[in-house]
């Protein structure tokens, strides 16, 4: 068996891997496809921790667009990303992998509360952890919840699940010329303004030295690839070269 080079890590999903068709809702067999990769990576005794995103269910901007209160329209995404952790949490379990969901804000009829130490006790036993509820409080994007819970954990690395293969210049859907890039520093990333994670969740990595690695989810293999280290994708690391 391949040897991964990590030994812990927490993947970022975004809620649009759980999507059905045009992009909303929840599908059930976009979970079990989620699960099965996430079984792949199990199966080099991987410790995984997932934080998800909400976009499939609930976009704050739409409520914002209409006169809604930031606090409000943040509180709703918060419990949004919780039914899409229920709904991995049973694709994996069905697939014989005992998961655990901790939220941010209590719900303890459904989940446990986030305790830093259960949760890396439960990644000790070899349980998925997937934390929901971003960090509990508005004003704060997935993105930041996944970056501050790696680092809570101490992860070996913060995995990026994105719908392009690593990180452009420009939208490599629009620009056939767009510029791959295989490894950016995070101040590349702050200075040059890209679209890897919003500023606070690059901030808080660079602050930890928390390395990141962007990839196409949907590239069959290509989860399982990025904890072997292949070449694939992009790194975010101290003082990375283009």
């Amino acid at each position: 068996m391949a040897v991964p080079k990590y030994k812990r890590v927490l993947l970022k999903l975004g809620g649009e891997s759980l999507a059905g068709q045009g992009g909303f809702g929840i599908s059930p067999s976009m979970a079990e496809d989620v699960a099965t990769k996430v079984k792949a990576v199990k199966n080099y005794e991987v410790e995984v921790a997932i934080v998800l995103g909400a976009g499939n269910l609930w976009r704050g901007k739409d409520g914002l667009s209409h006169g809604m209160e930031r606090a409000t329209a943040d509180h709703m995404g918060m419990i949004a990303t919780v039914m899409n952790a229920l709904a991995l949490q049973d694709a994996l379990e069905r697939q014989g992998i005992v998961t655990r969901v901790q939220t941010a804000i209590e719900m303890r009829a459904i989940a446990e509360p986030y305790i830093r130490l259960r949760a890396i006790r439960h990644l000790e036993k070899g349980r998925v952890v997937i934390f929901g509820a971003g960090t509990g409080n508005p004003f704060f994007t997935t993105d930041s919840a996944g970056s501050l819970r790696a680092i809570e954990i101490e992860a070996d690395v913060l995995i990026k699940a994105t719908k392009v293969d690593g990180v452009y210049d420009s939208d490599p859907m629009k620009n056939p010329k767009a510029k791959k890039f295989t490894t950016l520093s995070y101040d590349d990333v702050l200075h040059k303004e890209l679209a890897v994670m919003d500023a606070t969740a690059i901030v808080l990595c660079k602050e930890q030295n928390m390395p990141l690695r962007i990839f196409n989810l949907n590239n069959e293999g290509d989860l399982s690839r990025v904890v072997l280290d292949k070449s694939i994708g992009t790194s975010v690391v101290p003082g990375g070269k283009k």
